[in-house]
């Protein structure tokens, strides 16, 4: 064997055992993931699924009462983002209860940025309605090994999801649930009407004019959706009643003059398509 045929042999065999080495040493952001999923369900005495072809890990906590759904379905759910640790960086409230088609159930909004989060979707499907789960996806399925600094989430960070789908499956259900969680949670006293919205009278006022749908109000409003949030808007409006919301027009005549003042609690098909919560105070009336 001449010189250069062992040299030849020396490069090949020592290629192969760096090329050998390096393969031993990489390990793949799949299996690390994995990895440290298994740890934590070991830890923690948790028995979940892993899904054979996406491999994301969930566990059905309760199968639900209500029918099956499929992804033309209507529904409203609920959601609870948080890391291994137990840090809670996203969620929904029952006073603000996200629907949507099922099909449309994997899009979400964190910080400005769009993700698809596919197994939410597919973990909800799985559900009757009244169901929940738990979902574990790995960081690959998230947000990488970009993390998301604006909410605490570190590179290559693997995340929990806790899903539910509520029983209701129509909108004035759900609108029900979430008022009466908020009279619930601020121990109020309102009056509930025939349309189903909700109104306490703080003063019935003193004008002598009384309000028809043809009146021109003069009124002073916040105006705020469920959560307390206060929805900008001018102070005050002046307009004719048949103008303003639905809710205003069922509820204002009979109620209050010049000088009333209520709260008024509306569903959505009385508001702008969804539930809000008004203080009222009426200025003035023009017939």
């Amino acid at each position: 064997m001449n010189k250069f045929t062992k040299l030849g042999l020396f490069a090949i065999l020592l290629a192969t055992i760096i090329f050998s080495s390096c393969k031993k040493e990489y390990e793949s952001i799949q299996s690390i993931d994995d990895a440290a999923i298994q740890t934590y369900l070991k830890q923690n005495n948790l028995s979940f699924t892993k899904d054979p072809t996406k491999g994301y890990y969930y566990k059905i906590t309760a199968q639900g009462t209500g029918s099956a759904v499929a992804n033309q379905d209507s529904v409203y759910y609920s959601y609870t983002f948080k890391t291994l640790s137990g840090q809670v960086f996203f969620q929904s409230t029952d006073l603000m209860i996200p629907g949507n088609y099922l099909g449309y159930t994997d899009r979400f909004t964190f910080n400005q940025q769009q993700f698809l989060l596919t197994p939410v979707r597919e973990v909800l499907s799985k559900l009757n309605r009244g169901g929940k789960a738990t979902l574990i996806m790995p960081s690959y399925m998230v947000f990488g090994k970009n993390g998301l600094s604006a909410l605490n989430i570190a590179s290559n960070e693997n995340i929990i999801v806790d899903l539910g789908l509520y029983l209701e499956s129509k909108r004035h259900e759900i609108d029900e649930l979430e008022i009466n969680k908020l009279i619930s949670n601020n121990n109020l006293t309102l009056t509930k009407d025939p349309s189903r919205a909700r109104y306490s009278i703080i003063t019935p006022g003193t004008g002598t004019d009384a309000i028809n749908l043809n009146s021109t109000i003069v009124a002073n409003y916040t105006l705020r959706t469920l959560d307390g949030v206060v929805v900008p808007q001018p102070a005050q409006i002046t307009d004719v009643l048949s103008n303003l919301f639905k809710g205003w027009q069922l509820i204002l005549p009979g109620k209050v003059t010049a000088g009333g003042k209520l709260r008024l609690i509306l569903p959505s098909d009385l508001a702008n398509g969804m539930p809000l919560d008004f203080d009222i105070e009426i200025v003035s009336v023009t017939n």
